[in-house]
């Protein structure tokens, strides 16, 4: 007998199959400019989970995972928006997605 919690986390485990974590680092003119609220706004039109805050060396850090498509839809979405000038360097990682997301936050 299989009980419903371990369906459930069996079905949890294939749909991360398709799902992908991208992490990407941004720099340039990237703090005190409202970029992570910019970039939470942006998020709401599209199907990912994961988090933005400011690094220390100045930089942006974006942590994301979805599917393939809309991540790369999202990380292009933040290139083109009015933050697009302030942007002088995008670093993108790619691993395997781990789930432990749920929606979306800035860190402070």
């Amino acid at each position: 007998m299989v009980r419903a919690g371990n369906v459930r986390q069996r079905q949890k485990a294939t749909n991360l199959d398709n799902y992908l974590r991208a992490s990407v680092f941004y720099s340039g003119r990237v703090q005190g400019v409202g970029f992570r609220y910019t970039v939470k706004r942006l998020v709401c039109g599209f199907d990912v989970s994961g988090f933005v805050e400011n690094l220390s060396n100045g930089q942006v850090k974006l942590v994301i995972e979805g599917e393939k498509n809309e991540l790369e839809a999202f990380i292009l979405a933040v290139g083109e928006s009015g933050l697009g000038p302030m942007i002088r360097g995008e670093e993108v990682f790619w691993s395997d997605a781990t789930g432990e997301y749920r929606g979306f936050s800035i860190v402070r």
